[in-house]
């Protein structure tokens, strides 16, 4: 008698022929999809897309509130440093002034962050030398700080050419950590931590254009 009301629809007669051609349908499709899985390139592990193809890090202990700055130069004498963040393919991606501005953004809240770190990033290739320097901004312990370079060339897979950590205690100290020589294909062909003021180079070509 519900059917009178049509609140449930009728069961159509039973049809084994559509029973089992969709169940082979049901088989294909999964074999397909099998298939798609097996030829799909795989993941190549420690491979990394970017822009970049090097990237230099600069860190030092967290939550420390003295203030450390990287300075980079190419073999062409283009600088990266915190006034001038972009130079050549050199870029200075994150400046980190100590205590003053480790902090993100939650929730429209800033909330501070314990990392002490600095990041300069290059951008294609150019054959020479480069210079990776410490400068001691501000020294508010008065304590060495040790603070520690890393060098890492990014592609095609990510690896770490060179690490190196100093120790700084004064203000105003400059301090050379990490000397590599680059090829033109980008490969690392020898480092070395022979002392080389940027700032002073820095400093004598602007007395001489003065």
């Amino acid at each position: 008698m519900i059917d009178d009301f049509d609140l449930h629809g009728r069961e159509e007669a039973f049809d084994p022929f559509s029973v089992v051609l969709f169940k082979a349908l049901q088989v294909i499709a999964f074999l397909f999809f099998v298939v798609f899985i097996i030829i799909s390139p795989k993941a190549n592990e420690g491979k990394i897309d970017s822009k970049a193809e090097f990237i230099i890090t600069m860190d030092w202990p967290d939550n420390h509130p003295d203030d450390m700055d990287i300075f980079v130069q190419d073999p062409l004498g283009n600088i990266a440093w915190y006034r001038r963040r972009e130079a050549g393919f050199l870029v200075l991606d994150r400046d980190d002034r100590g205590g003053l501005n480790d902090f993100v953004m939650v929730n429209g809240r800033k909330q501070q962050t314990k990392v002490r770190e600095e990041l300069v990033s290059i951008r294609g290739f150019v054959a020479g030398e480069y210079t990776v320097n410490v400068y001691h901004f501000t020294a508010l312990t008065k304590q060495p700080v040790p603070v520690t370079v890393t060098v890492q060339k990014l592609n095609p897979v990510a690896k770490i050419v060179a690490r190196e950590t100093v120790d700084t205690a004064e203000g105003g100290t400059e301090l050379t950590a990490i000397r590599f020589t680059m090829d033109a294909q980008g490969e690392v062909t020898g480092t070395s931590r022979e002392a080389r003021s940027i700032l002073r180079g820095m400093h004598n070509a602007w007395n001489k254009n003065r």
